[in-house]
C-alpha cells in the first residue's frame, strides 16, 4: 500500500473537517469556562462542561516541540526529510502537525508558524503549518 492514510471524519470531528475543506481552522471552545480545546471531544477537559462551540481561530502558532524525520515507511518516503512538530496555537491548545519547509533542519523551537491546508489523497485537506 503506497497511498498515504487519510482521516475518517466521524460525528465528533465532522465540524473540524468541514471547516478544513473550506480552508478554515476551527477548534472547540467551552462556553462554561471559555477555554479553547483541541482535539475534538464531547466534554471540556478543564471544567467537564458539555457546552462546546466550534470557533474559527487565527491559525497562528509557535513550535513547541520538533523532530526531523529522515526514515519512514513507503507512503511518506518521497517526503523525506520532513518536520513533525507540536505547535501551540495562539489561542492556547497544542496540536501535532507537519511543518512544510524545504529545509526542516533550520526550524527551531518557538519559531512562528501559520496554518496551511493541503489536500491528501481522497480525504479532507489536512492542516499543516509553514513558517510565518
Amino acid at each position: 500500500m503506497s497511498s498515504k492514510p487519510v482521516p475518517t471524519p466521524d460525528a465528533e470531528t465532522a465540524p473540524f473537517w468541514e471547516a478544513a475543506a473550506e480552508g478554515v481552522l476551527k477548534i472547540q471552545k467551552c462556553t462554561g469556562c471559555g477555554e479553547h480545546i483541541f482535539y475534538p471531544r464531547m466534554v471540556c477537559p478543564h471544567c467537564m462542561s458539555d457546552e462546546l462551540d466550534w470557533v474559527s481561530v487565527s491559525g497562528r502558532a509557535r513550535i513547541h516541540a520538533l523532530t526531523v524525520v529522515h526514515r519512514s515507511s513507503a507512503p511518506f518516503r518521497d517526503d523525506l526529510p520532513f518536520a513533525v512538530a507540536i505547535v501551540e496555537l495562539e489561542e492556547g491548545p497544542r496540536m501535532m502537525t507537519r511543518v512544510l519547509t524545504d529545509t526542516p533542519e533550520t526550524l527551531r523551537i518557538d519559531d512562528p508558524v501559520k496554518v496551511h491546508f493541503a489536500p491528501q489523497g481522497d480525504g479532507p485537506p489536512l492542516p499543516f503549518f509553514e513558517s510565518a
